[in-house]
């Protein structure tokens, strides 16, 4: 695997993961537990399309296919690891937000990668 893939899938999967993980700690002591993954997804979105396009440098569709896949590997793994095994949420964690996480996790990077190379070079 590329260098620049490798980074691209591992490095920024789990950072952006991580900070995630980190909102919801913050958030999860000052509002309604319900409403902590509504609150991070749209700063998460920001964030993950800020690093697609400023950050990650796929170089195919195929790479960003890849990024996609780890990315939201790497998001299902460490929830289930990190957040239903250890704090076992008592009224579940798999909500609709969840979903929605996920689903934007695999889909932001091949659609940022497509768009990036329709786009004429600057």
């Amino acid at each position: 695997m590329k260098k620049n893939l490798l980074k691209d899938t591992l490095g920024w999967g789990f950072l952006l993961w991580m900070i995630g993980y980190i909102l919801g700690i913050a958030f999860f002591s000052i509002v309604p537990v319900s409403l902590v993954g509504w609150i991070i997804l749209p700063i998460g979105t920001v964030i993950t399309l800020w690093v697609l396009h400023r950050r990650v440098n796929g170089e195919s569709i195929r790479d960003s296919l890849v990024i996609g896949v780890v990315w939201t590997g790497i998001a299902v793994l460490f929830d289930y690891l990190l957040i239903v095994r250890l704090f076992k949420p008592a009224d579940g964690y798999y909500k609709l937000d969840v979903y929605l996480y996920y689903t934007l996790t695999f889909f932001l990077p091949i659609f940022v990668g497509w768009r990036k190379r329709q786009m004429p070079a600057r």
